[in-house]
């Protein structure tokens, strides 16, 4: 049985060494393969995965062209991932490779995949805050439940791997694409570490666009609001007509208020912008699609067993 454990790195340098560490402490080496992809991080990650693939023959070190992001890092450790059992984690040791152990003896009673429950994150405030906005958000966006404790920490058999693989769209999210493709899941609790250093690199603003991008990339229910929202007003304005219509037959009505007149081309031209605005999101994101571009570039990669 060969594990394949994929992280992508980013700003990393001085936790790399004490992940691979325990990582090997947890899992025996033999057929035990670590995938470690660096997303254009800016500090020196890609010379120490370097160093760390030269002594240790398990590790495979991808170096992006650039910072794609870390869902697109993610998809260039599973394009590379040669394992029947996959585990992503992420680099930082919030994830623990500790538990490791029993992610792969609950998927052996019949699971393809287990996710990661984190139980007392050890976030701070606003990124816990942030975070619980993100998920119920895009819950209520895709209609599906999102449960904010699950991340891509989890292991995941080769047949779900395969599908996600296949999966070349241009926005990528991964806990997104494992719910999609099915099979048999479940979760399970996992201690939260405390973060050994530095800061989150999802700030507020790319929580708020990565939502966008799934929202766009999964989800219709906008456009459907939208033609919602537009029957409402024409509904409504079918009222206001015909009881602006009575009241000129009563003789109630001498002038034409200048004040309804102002507010219903307001809100009217508001609404119009706001439906071409979201209508060119999803014409913009088709035609980022349709080029065909590559999901991830790769600038280099450390020598392979």
């Amino acid at each position: 049985m060969r594990l394949s454990i994929v992280s992508p790195v980013y700003r990393a340098e001085n936790t790399l060494e004490e992940l691979v560490f325990r990582i090997k402490k947890a899992v025996p080496a033999s057929e035990l393969e670590i995938i470690l992809v660096d997303d254009g991080s800016p500090d020196n990650s890609w010379v120490k995965i370097e160093e760390l693939a030269a002594t240790h023959p398990e590790i495979k070190g991808i170096k992006l062209s650039r910072n794609f992001g870390q869902h697109y890092a993610i998809t260039a450790g599973l394009d590379a991932s040669l394992g029947e059992w996959v585990v992503v984690m992420d680099c930082d040791l919030q994830d623990q490779p500790e538990e490791i152990p029993s992610f792969l003896d609950k998927a052996l009673e019949g699971y393809d995949v287990v996710l990661g429950k984190r139980k007392n994150r050890r976030d701070g405030f606003l990124k816990r805050l942030s975070s619980k906005l993100f998920y119920r958000t895009l819950a209520w966006l895709t209609g599906s439940h999102q449960d904010e404790r699950i991340a891509n920490f989890g292991i995941y058999h080769r047949n779900v791997i395969n599908e996600i693989i296949r999966m070349r769209e241009s926005i990528r999210y991964f806990p997104t694409m494992v719910k999609w493709v099915g099979f048999r899941q479940t979760s399970m609790e996992v201690v939260h570490a405390k973060r050994e250093e530095g800061t989150s690199n999802y700030s507020f603003s790319k929580l708020f666009n990565l939502a966008l991008d799934i929202m766009l990339a999964y989800s219709d229910k906008p456009i459907r609001l939208t033609v919602k929202l537009g029957f409402g007003i024409a509904f409504s304005g079918f009222l206001f007509a015909l009881f602006t219509f009575f009241k000129y037959l009563n003789g109630e009505i001498i002038v034409a208020g200048y004040a309804s007149l102002i507010i219903s081309i307001w809100v009217l031209t508001g609404f119009i912008l706001i439906t071409l605005g979201m209508v060119g999101l999803y014409v913009g994101k088709t035609f980022e699609g349709v080029k065909n571009r590559p999901v991830y570039i790769i600038e280099k990669q450390t020598r392979t067993k």
